[in-house]
Order: C-alpha cells, then sequence, then structure tokens
C-alpha cells in the first residue's frame, strides 16, 4: 500500500509503524500510550487532536478511551446510539472505509467522534479485534492543513496496533471489573457467614459443634456427597464452606446456589446454562452454576425446593457427571463435589412422592445433622461475643463487651431462628446501644420472665415484632435479592422486574429512591 512511497518516506513510515507497535506493547492501559502516539503521527502527519473511541453493542453507548493532542475544553464523547444507527455504524465499520475530507459521515455519532467535524479536514477509522468492530480512531489535520490520500494510506496501516491497544484496554478493564466483583461476592459471603475475613475459625468447634466437625474432617478428604440437615439459621453454609476449605478442591471455586429462590421456568438455565438464542431474552451464551463450580464445590441449598423435573436432570448430572446446555446438543463434562442442604425432612417427602427416592439415595451419601442453638447454648457467650465484634466493625461503633446479664438473657430465650437470629439480635442491640452498651433486653423485646407468662400466640406476635425492619429496609432487601439472582440484570426475560413482578421503570425509581447500586450486581 505504501509502493508509491519513494524510499525515504517508506523508510521514516516503517519505523514510525515500529515505534507505535513498542508504545502500544509498552503500555496496557490505552490513556497510557495515546499521548505519546498521537506525538508521533504528528511527526508525519499534520493533525492536531487525536481520539479513540469504544463501542458497546450490547449497550448500544459509544464512549472516548483515550485523547492526544487534545485542546482546550475538549469534551470526551459519551453517547447512547439508537438500533438503526448501531446497525448502520457496525456497517461501516464492518466495510473497513476510511472517512476522509469532510465526507459527510453514515451516522450522526460519526459526527461526534470527528472533533469539530464541521470545519477542517479530519479521518476516521474502525478498530477491529476478532469477534468484530470494537472502536474507531478520529484524526483532525491541525488548520488550515488538510488531509490528503497518503495519509488515509498511512492511518490504514496504523489501525492494526491501535486495534491491539484498544483490545488490551479493554481486557484489561474487563478483567478490573471481574475483580470487583469477585471481592464484592466475597464481602457478601462473608456478611452472610458472620465472618470478618477468610481466616475466622467456626464459633463453638469444642463445644456443640464438635460432633458436627468430627464428621466433617472424616468425610472433607473424599468426594463423597454430603448432605447437611437441621433447622433454618443453623449455618449450613458455614458447615458447608468447612468441608470445601479442608478439601483437595479448596483452590478451586465454592458454589452456593439457593434451590427455592429459582423461578421453575429458569432452573435449568441457572443451573447447566444455556447458548444463545435458545429462549427469548438469551442474547449470549451463558455458563451455569455446575459449569462454575467445576473443579470445586457446589453448595445445594433447599434442595428439597426443586421441581421434580428439575431433580430428574440433576440425578443425571450426579450419575453420569454431564448435562447439556439448553438449547445445546454438545455434553459439557464437569467435576464438581456436591453438597445438599435442606431444613426439610426429605424422607417424609420422599413418601408423599414429593422427592425422588433415587436422587435422596444419591445425594444422603453423608448425612451431617446441625444441632439447633437451643440444644448448644454453652455456645452463645461465645457467638454472641464474635457478633457484637462483627456488629461494632460494621456499623462504625465503639466495641462493647457482653455481660453476664446479657449472656442469661440469651441464653434464657429459645432461638427459633437459631445462629441467624442471634446475629440479628445483636446487631439490633449493638444499634440500640450506640457504642455505650449493648441493648440486649430491648432488642429481644419483652423480659424472659413476661414472655413465659403469655400464651403462645402473643410469644410468636413478640418475636415477630422484634425481627421486623422498616419498610424502606424489607423493600431493599428484596430487591437487591431479586438483583443478586438476576445478575444485575434489570430489564427483559431474566430480568429482576420479570421476577418481581413490576415494570422496569418502576423498578429503577425504586432503586433510585433507595440508593440501590445495581453495577455491584453484575456477574457478566
Amino acid at each position: 500500500m505504501l509502493a508509491h512511497y519513494d524510499g525515504k518516506r517508506v523508510e521514516d513510515f516503517r519505523n514510525l509503524l515500529l515505534a507505535v507497535w513498542r508504545e502500544v506493547c509498552r503500555h496496557i492501559e490505552i490513556t497510557e500510550s495515546t499521548e505519546t502516539i498521537a506525538a508521533l503521527l504528528a511527526k508525519h502527519m499534520p493533525i492536531d487532536h487525536v481520539r479513540v473511541l469504544a463501542f458497546d453493542w450490547a449497550r448500544g453507548h459509544v464512549a472516548t478511551r483515550a485523547t492526544g493532542l487534545a485542546p482546550a475544553g475538549a469534551a470526551h464523547v459519551e453517547q447512547e446510539i439508537s438500533t438503526d444507527d448501531a446497525r448502520e455504524l457496525a456497517d461501516w465499520a464492518n466495510s473497513g472505509t476510511i472517512l476522509r475530507n469532510g465526507s459527510p459521515p453514515p451516522v450522526r455519532v460519526l459526527r461526534l467522534m470527528a472533533p469539530d467535524a464541521g470545519e477542517g479536514s479530519w479521518l476516521i477509522g474502525a478498530l477491529r479485534n476478532d469477534d468484530g468492530p470494537t472502536g474507531a480512531v478520529a484524526l483532525r489535520a491541525k488548520p488550515p492543513a488538510s488531509f490528503e490520500a497518503s495519509h488515509e494510506t498511512m492511518l490504514a496501516e496504523l489501525l492494526e496496533p491501535l486495534s491491539a491497544a484498544l483490545e488490551n484496554d479493554r481486557r484489561i478493564h474487563e478483567l478490573a471489573a471481574l475483580r470487583e466483583a469477585a471481592e464484592a461476592d466475597k464481602r457478601r459471603a462473608l456478611a452472610r457467614l458472620g465472618r470478618i475475613d477468610l481466616r475466622d475459625t467456626l464459633v463453638g468447634v469444642h463445644g456443640g459443634l464438635e460432633p458436627v466437625m468430627s464428621r466433617v474432617a472424616l468425610v472433607a478428604r473424599s468426594d463423597m456427597p454430603v448432605l447437611l440437615l437441621g433447622e433454618t439459621g443453623t449455618g449450613k453454609e458455614v458447615i458447608a464452606r468447612a468441608i470445601h476449605d479442608a478439601s483437595p478442591r479448596a483452590r478451586g471455586p465454592f458454589i452456593r446456589v439457593n434451590c427455592g429462590a429459582i423461578p421453575s421456568e429458569l432452573i435449568d438455565s441457572e443451573l447447566f446454562g444455556h447458548e444463545r438464542g435458545a429462549f427469548t431474552g438469551a442474547t449470549a451464551s451463558r455458563r451455569g452454576w455446575f459449569e462454575r463450580a467445576d473443579e470445586g464445590t457446589l453448595l445445594l441449598d433447599e434442595v428439597g425446593e426443586l421441581p421434580l423435573p428439575a431433580q430428574v436432570r440433576l440425578l443425571r448430572v450426579l450419575q453420569e457427571g454431564t448435562f447439556e446446555r439448553v438449547g445445546g446438543e454438545k455434553a459439557v463434562a464437569v467435576d464438581v463435589r456436591i453438597i445438599a442442604a435442606t431444613h426439610r425432612d426429605l424422607p417424609v417427602l420422599v413418601q408423599n412422592g414429593q422427592f425422588r427416592e433415587d436422587l435422596w439415595y444419591r445425594i444422603a451419601g453423608f448425612p451431617i445433622v446441625l444441632p439447633p442453638l437451643r440444644e448448644r447454648r454453652a455456645d452463645i457467650p461465645a457467638l454472641a461475643a464474635h457478633f457484637a465484634e462483627r456488629a461494632a466493625l460494621r456499623f462504625g461503633l465503639r466495641p462493647v463487651a457482653v455481660t453476664r446479664q446479657d449472656v442469661a438473657l440469651l441464653q434464657a430465650y429459645d432461638w427459633p431462628g437459631n445462629v441467624r437470629e442471634l446475629a440479628s439480635v445483636i446487631d439490633r442491640a449493638a444499634i440500640l446501644g450506640d457504642g455505650e452498651s449493648l441493648e440486649i433486653a430491648k432488642a429481644l423485646g419483652a423480659p424472659q420472665s413476661q414472655r413465659r407468662e403469655q400464651p403462645a400466640a402473643s410469644r410468636l406476635d413478640r418475636a415477630l415484632a422484634s425481627s421486623l425492619v422498616s419498610l424502606d429496609e424489607a423493600m431493599r432487601n428484596h430487591i437487591e435479592r431479586a438483583l443478586e439472582h438476576c445478575h444485575g440484570r434489570i430489564e427483559g426475560v431474566n430480568g429482576a422486574a420479570k421476577l418481581l413482578g413490576i415494570n422496569p421503570h418502576t423498578l429503577r425509581a425504586r432503586m433510585r429512591k433507595l440508593a440501590i447500586e445495581w453495577g455491584r450486581f453484575r456477574t457478566e
């Protein structure tokens, strides 16, 4: 393409191309390299501005990623485009045409790509990766100069290193987003488990949980399926994670799936993934929880809530270690250790035909029963101290010790919600005490002596009242659980609005009112 250049100009351009490649390889983020590349180009082309833009086809969005030789006050482009404009933009980018010398751009957004497009001379070229167009580079000639055909040829040769620079930048930001999402998942998991960091030890391992931990030690080194049985709030996820951490799979992923929270029509997609176009709204292929847990551990929490058709498909995976994505034809093999958990009486469900007998035998290879908190009252002082320390850290309060009177009140209560309820009571007591004390009596409600004199219905009302939160807080928790389940998606068949049964605009308005940041729930 440079055949019409004389020998010196060809040599000069080759040196320029080598310098641009060197700059691209030296920096990962394109913002670090564009200014230097612009200065290099200015020695060979009459430019006074360089702008690199990125296309986000999924969001219908174009944004400036980097600028060079930018004039004072130059605005960064950040523009949403319509479906028709996106189609026209893609057609231009796929054609490989370089726009030059004031030619009218094919779409409105291209005029934004070229600074002062109505004045002077400019060039625009599309940047690509293996999957198609990813962005564009726009050059403006320094008035009164204008670009020539030779400059268009030079830009065509420079598109490859500039495309590589944009792709490197895209990947590093994707990795950063994945890292942030993983950290957010870690923080949510730790909060759910009542732990400050991953080095926290289990409370009660030498007390009421000692028999449980003995069975954990026996089964952890094997790959045998484990069934955790116990009332709600007894810490089944904590024990499942302890099994994973003590197993040879500790370096692999630990994935928890709440089977009771997945709508029946989405169970296959959630567990086994789907292919692009498998159903309305499946705009991309997605890995299911089994694939994500490959070479690790998958906790099927509330497994007793799975409908019978899903139980059949789950049994096949457990027996054969393979499955097919929804809409797919290729068998996917996985190596996953299964831990199932439930608060329901599975043998009774089997007798009633609500749970498959063959699946029961498959998951109940090594059952572990977790005792309720009322049967391990000796652990309450240590648990209360642990939760008090956690509450002070979470709420920014001064740490307060648990007194003997506090322990007496706590041990006199029956704890129908078990450890989870104890954690909530300590959180409430810490907030009521405002860093001065733990208001256990207020957090529990009426004194235990009064509660014993009340009928069962009154005790239930009192327990419910002590656990109630404000309407806004309940709504915030409900929306956040829906966003977490839908991976931050708001609209569409798999969106939180569909799951909650409200209009997406209504959901967004409520999220703004409740200060909910949907972006932290995005996992893809």
